[in-house]
């Protein structure tokens, strides 16, 4: 163990069950905060905000792809696994925020995408360079069909073909997001092998675990079997309707079953060194809770994983807990993680249509996923309210949108620059051209308009969160649902001695239910939820309001 390790585990402690619970914050760093203004956020910006981070009350920060790519997909397209890309700044700017964080009391973890590298990389560009070389056979080649068409009928999620015909090699690579995305061959051991590096390479500079991209591609099906149609009706929560992946049951192109013995080897990785987590990104339709059950069995494989069923646009409180229930019931010995929005997905405020009362709906929904059996994770933004921006065409830079535009716009709506101040065009991001523009309407809902002033969304972003950190049994405890009408959501969190009811509203109006076990319970206060009335067993909520209490 290095010595930068050794120090983690002195500032952190050795309990290895500390991410049970933890409040993640996402931070997508081209938009978090610029430090030389070039337009693009940057590790030394980041490091200029962590006083902020902390106010917040999160355990952890997860950070987007940072390492040397040419941006194809920003970041998710890695050129090299063990560097800083210039733009972001160097490794030793990285190695600052690692030590910077410990000092507040948070940890980093790394979004580490090993399914596919960039065409760029070093790896790539030799294998496509014969079929006889070290590493011919380190990403997915094969022959075309005899009329010179791909394998087999997989799909891009990125749009058309999964399959690029290469030039030099006269054959076929596999690639389930952009053709510059050529997916690893993780049949080859040696593939695993030098994955395995690139992680303990990261774990030894004091990260505190991994965030993993697309955790269920890293397999495909040997025989290169086609996927079958997806039955009529089916509805895909990972990709819009108008992108034909979702015409398919993707059972040979991800979720293999020999990914299950891969995770073991990382897991005995991350076990090489205290205290450290992992949380995986289970893109899935098919069977996703026995999916998560697998992939997060205890102390075996992942710590944790999320699925994306509170990512899509069905905002019922019936939903909620259907979702929260399955999982609870399907995980087993595993353990969820929960978001409401990341840097893939519309923010959560206007999915669910309710942008024209951010202010009230934010500060619900950010107590919604801290109370739900699992670990949150907070995007970047959230904790403002702030609503999805309209991107135009011509400022467009994802190429996912630039494919589906105009029935789908992309994902840049969600990734526009953090909003520090409620000045000049910028919103304090950037002194340069931002990379994408800041909405003007952000500039209201920024870090300094919401700084300090009682009821605003930020405020009351800190006071819930920290007042959560005192409550064992939202962090750590099982998850029982109370039945009560729509728009209610009400459920028991037990953990040892202690339970908490959780009633929300998760309409605009204000609503009543009679909830069992209501009498026996004593209020809680400080979580900065007001105005609900208790009287004879009944419960009244203001609408986006929430009522916590003690069950004796």
């Amino acid at each position: 163990m290095n010595t930068q390790t050794e120090k983690t585990g002195e500032i952190f402690g050795r309990d290895p069950d500390w991410w049970r619970g933890a409040v993640i914050y996402q931070i997508y760093p081209r938009s978090y905060q610029d430090s030389n203004g070039d337009g693009i956020g940057d590790i030394a910006g980041i490091v200029s905000r962590l006083d902020y981070i902390a106010s917040l009350g999160v355990d952890a920060i997860w950070l987007s792809p940072f390492f040397t790519s040419p941006m194809q997909d920003f970041g998710y397209d890695v050129a090299d696994y063990r560097d800083v890309d210039p733009m972001f700044g160097t490794l030793a700017d990285f190695d600052l925020l690692v030590e910077e964080a410990e000092k507040r009391g948070l940890r980093i973890l790394i979004d580490l995408v090993l399914s596919h590298t960039s065409d760029l990389h070093p790896w790539f560009k030799e294998s496509r360079g014969s079929r006889d070389n070290a590493r011919a056979d380190w990403y997915v080649w094969t022959e075309s069909k005899p009329d010179g068409t791909p394998p087999n009928n997989w799909l891009s999620v990125f749009g058309g073909s999964a399959w690029e015909w290469d030039t030099g090699r006269c054959q076929y690579y596999l690639h389930n997001f952009l053709a510059s995305q050529p997916d690893l061959n993780f049949h080859n051991p040696a593939v695993q092998d030098a994955v395995l590096d690139v992680a303990r390479f990261w774990l030894q500079r004091g990260v505190g675990g991994f965030r993993l991209d697309t955790v269920n591609f890293y397999f495909h099906d040997k025989e290169l079997r086609d996927n079958p149609a997806a039955p009529p009706g089916t509805e895909v929560s990972t990709v819009p309707k108008s992108n034909p992946y979702a015409r398919q049951l993707h059972l040979y192109d991800k979720s293999r079953p020999e990914n299950l013995k891969f995770l073991e080897r990382l897991r005995a990785v991350m076990d090489e060194f205290p205290a450290i987590t992992s949380v995986g990104e289970l893109g899935t339709d098919n069977d996703v809770y026995a999916l998560t059950a697998a992939y997060t069995e205890e102390d075996k494989r992942l710590h944790m994983a999320y699925s994306f069923d509170l990512l899509g646009p069905n905002n019922t409180a019936g939903h909620v807990r259907s979702a929260a229930a399955a999982m609870n019931e399907g995980i087993g010995s595993g353990w969820p993680s929960w978001a409401l929005s990341n840097h893939d997905f519309a923010r959560v405020v206007s999915r669910w249509g309710h942008q024209a009362e951010a202010e009230r709906f934010a500060p619900l929904a950010l107590a919604l996923v801290g109370c739900l059996r699992g670990s949150p994770c907070i995007y970047e933004g959230e904790e403002l309210g702030l609503t999805e921006a309209d991107v135009p065409y011509e400022r467009l830079q994802d190429p996912y949108g630039k494919r589906f535009w105009p029935a789908f716009k992309g994902r840049d709506g969600c990734r526009t620059p953090m909003p520090w101040t409620s000045q000049g065009p910028n919103a304090g991001f950037t002194a340069g051209e931002p990379w994408l523009p800041v909405p003007s309407d952000h500039l209201a809902r920024s870090v300094a308009a919401q700084d300090g002033k009682p009821g605003s969304v930020l405020e009351r972003a800190r006071t819930f969160i920290n007042w959560r950190k005192h409550q064992t049994a939202l962090q750590k405890g099982g998850m029982r649902f109370l039945d009560v009408p729509e728009p209610l959501i009400a459920f028991e969190r037990s953990h040892g001695n202690e339970s908490v009811l959780v009633v929300l509203n998760l309409g605009a109006e204000p609503a009543s239910a009679e909830i069992a076990g209501l009498p026996a319970a004593t209020a809680l206060e400080g979580h900065g939820f007001a105005g609900a009335r208790v009287k004879d067993g009944s419960l009244t909520l203001p609408g986006f309001g929430a009522w916590f209490g003690r069950m004796e």
